[in-house]
């Protein structure tokens, strides 16, 4: 089978790929604007039915009990989309604009290997524990601890990292014995849709399994958090949308797990070198265009070395050029849409507003007629109060803000609604340690270590989110406790 863009028109429902009830709607190059051509539009009806398959599959079906099952059809998975990891690339660049470097990685390369974690985990896990026997109320009791899945996820998510979210979401529901309906982002549909037809033509994965409903109705998302036949609702996006989300399960009392937004600080100290530092928060708030909800978009350094690192910063921010995704070269590609640029640029005006200085950056490259670009930009002379120091602004975009010592910077780190993710530079430990003991983050790099794999649990604090993903804390995510009673012999 060969995966082009025209295969994508159709949503994956009760193991088949169907047409949208809607029609279809168009999908946009970023990096050009042009129409790159259409994914099916569903409608409620088309949600509904998604639902019930899904509720299909895991009531009558054998899937949530079968562990070596389905780490056999994520293991089919993995090995499908990786002979069409070539095809796959040509989309993700095209539809979400991501530079093809980071193909090899968090956009594409990497999560469909973390596939074969989340198999090897369903195979692994202890689904059942032994308590021992007591003797509650004089009664002798042995007591068993069984893990099972939580029934059907409702998934919803966004568009800056299709693939790497959308795997995270399927790999470990699918493992733990769930069912699923994938809501992707309207904005990037081809990537989930696209694997819809590998699992509906290369894996055994059963019919209901996994359900795909691409839409440009939000109101599809909403559906899966009122819907009482769904029994978790695992969302990926804006804080905003995630009270919503939260509120609409309510009423259902649905398990939900969210992961939200971040306004990061990239907190140097005294004793780091500098120069360094800032050239590494001023690369990373750029890649991908900025459009990364742990990215460390808030720079602390030092007062008395604040005039050298704005130097320093802005020195590399100004020598990274937004363009064309496709080049091997490219860091900062283009927003995702002129509504995503038209709310970055909406920030820039508001922080001269606020009395700071766009140090470098703040417009639309001169040397790209077409695209939905900014350019990298720093901004600097205001304080942590500002809008743009405690609002994500999803761009590729950076705030540099001075601090008087260890505690203020820790201060300063944690006057935010957010706690999403962090960094801290250093060279004496221990000062580096008693800062990441005081930063409530649910992430934090020091010295440029990489937390991101399969492996390690990935989550905020505050109103950064409510659960863990990745990891065997996110697999348990999709799990339900269960204790069993019985005499003792």
């Amino acid at each position: 089978m060969t995966l082009r863009p025209t295969d994508s028109s159709a949503l994956l429902i009760d193991g088949k790929l169907v047409p949208g009830s809607g029609g279809t709607f168009e999908v946009l190059n970023p990096a050009t604007e042009e129409v790159l051509g259409s994914a099916a539009e569903a409608t409620a009806a088309d949600m509904d039915a998604a639902i019930a398959a899904a509720r299909l599959a895991f009531d009558e079906g054998t899937w949530s009990r079968d562990h070596a099952f389905r780490a056999r059809c994520l293991r089919q998975l993995c090995d499908a989309l990786q002979s069409h990891i070539e095809e796959l690339r040509e989309v993700t660049i095209a539809e979400v604009g991501a530079p093809a470097m980071l193909t090899n990685g968090p956009q594409l390369e990497g999560p469909v290997e973390d596939l074969r974690y989340w198999a090897d985990l369903a195979e692994s896990y202890s689904w059942e524990q032994d308590l021992g026997a007591a003797t509650p109320m004089g009664i002798p009791t042995s007591r068993r601890l069984l893990k099972e899945a939580v029934g059907v996820v409702g998934a919803i998510t966004p568009w800056n990292f299709p693939h790497q979210i959308n795997f995270a979401k399927l790999g470990p529901a699918l493992a733990a014995g769930n069912t699923v309906v994938l809501k992707p982002a309207p904005d990037t549909p081809w990537c989930a849709a696209l694997v819809g037809k590998v699992i509906a033509e290369e894996t055994e994965i059963p019919a209901g399994v996994v359900n795909i409903v691409t839409s440009t109705d939000h109101a599809l998302g909403a559906q899966l958090c009122t819907d009482p036949r769904v029994d978790l609702v695992s969302f990926t996006g804006s804080t905003a949308t995630g009270r919503a989300v939260m509120a609409s399960a309510a009423d259902s009392l649905k398990k939900v797990f969210l992961e939200l937004g971040g306004k990061s600080a990239f907190i140097v100290l005294d004793d780091a070198d500098l120069a360094g530092a800032c050239s590494v928060a001023a690369f990373s708030v750029c890649v991908h265009a900025g459009q990364g909800c742990a990215l460390t978009t808030r720079l602390l350094v030092p007062r008395e070395r604040y005039d050298e690192a704005v130097a320093a910063t802005a020195k590399t921010m100004s020598g990274i050029r937004a363009g064309d995704p496709g080049k091997p070269g490219t860091v900062c590609g283009p927003l995702i849409s002129a509504r995503q640029r038209e709310r970055v640029e909406g920030y820039l005006t508001l922080a001269v507003e606020e009395g700071g200085t766009i140090v470098t950056g703040g417009g639309r490259p001169a040397d790209q007629e077409r695209g939905f670009f900014v350019e990298p930009t720093l901004i600097a002379g205001v304080d942590n109060s500002a809008r743009v120091a405690q609002e994500e602004i999803f761009g590729p975009v950076l705030v540099i803000l001075p601090h008087d010592g260890d505690d203020d910077a820790v201060r300063i780190a944690n006057d935010s609604p957010y706690g999403l993710s962090g960094s801290v530079w250093g060279t004496d430990p221990e000062r580096v340690n008693r800062v990441v003991a005081g930063v409530r983050t649910g992430t934090l790099s020091v010295n440029g270590g990489v937390w991101y794999s399969a492996d390690a649990p990935f989550g905020g604090y505050k109103q950064s989110g409510i659960g863990r993903e990745m990891g065997v804390a996110g697999f348990e995510e999709y799990l339900e406790t269960k204790l069993v009673a019985s005499p003792a012999t």
